[in-house]
């Protein structure tokens, strides 16, 4: 089943970025690249009783537009378009039930310039069915590094390790594998268990938990370069900080499914907000 790489699109800077990056990736995956705009909602200031051809009308300019961006860049793509009578965040969310990948920029059209991720990105992360990838408009070109992909080491990692591991032997690039762990431990909110240990034993214990996870994926992919880090550290701001020099960040979704912000979780929701590259939030499910 040869499910397409979809991509998200409207008339902003950010789509463009993530156009180009959806274009790369199915190239590399060798599927068909299927571009989305849905253009309700997306009326402006025109005159009353034109909203629907008018909006109509953008849309599929923005759609040719878009076609010609992803055969300019990867000439031989497979590239097919639709237009979608529908709010983007529902187009979007239908569409993921039938996509290996949906990609959306960090920012629409629409919305606040001071916003560090839309609406629609937002409600995308959370409730796709497949792999997202929130493509930020690169501030100072790709990163020197290669993929970094967050672990928690509580056993739903899986997902999240496929597709980091995929994308970095599809790249040819350098995988580096973040855990990071809290001291005094903590049992729940408010309440630290006792200091029953010193640091440096806690940080041998999670050094050893990192190796266990990763021992089998060194296995499976053997030409991937893998380095570790494991340190005392906040999840989100070691992923971000990683951002900044790498390609590609790779965090799971495993929130409760209360709304969108509980579903993306706390860390996935900060690191695709404050990324300074291509950030990929994976189902655990």
């Amino acid at each position: 089943m040869n499910d397409p790489v979809v991509v998200g699109v409207d008339a902003s800077e950010s789509s463009r970025h993530a156009l180009d990056w959806a274009a790369d990736e199915a190239w590399l995956r060798s599927r068909p690249l299927h571009v989305l705009h849905a253009w309700f909602g997306e009326t402006s200031r025109v005159p009353a009783g034109q909203e629907l051809r008018v909006a109509q009308q953008d849309g599929e300019r923005v759609l040719v537009s878009a076609r010609e961006q992803a055969l300019k860049r990867r000439p031989g793509l497979s590239v097919t378009t639709e237009l979608v009578d529908d709010h983007a965040r529902e187009a979007l969310a239908s569409v993921s039930e039938r996509a290996a990948l949906l990609a959306v920029g960090a920012r629409g059209s629409g919305g606040f310039a001071r916003l560090l991720l839309g609406s629609t990105t937002l409600h995308a992360t959370a409730y796709a069915t497949c792999p997202v990838v929130v493509v930020h408009p690169p501030a100072h070109g790709p990163g020197k590094g290669g993929v970094v992909v967050g672990i928690q080491g509580n056993g739903h990692d899986d997902p999240a390790l496929t597709f980091a591991f995929e994308a970095a032997q599809r790249r040819n690039l350098p995988l580096l594998a973040l855990h990071t762990w809290t001291y005094p431990l903590i049992s729940g909110p408010g309440h630290e268990l006792p200091l029953v240990y010193e640091e440096g034993h806690i940080a041998a214990d999670h050094d050893r938990l990192l190796a266990e996870v990763l021992a089998d994926w060194r296995e499976r992919f053997p030409d991937t370069r893998v380095s570790t880090t494991s340190l005392r550290a906040t999840p989100a701001k070691e992923l971000v900080s990683a951002s900044r020099e790498h390609q590609l960040v790779v965090v799971g979704r495993r929130g409760e499914p209360r709304g969108p912000l509980g579903r993306l979780g706390s860390t996935s929701q900060a690191v695709v907000q404050h990324a300074e590259c291509p950030v990929a939030v994976v189902p655990a499910d």
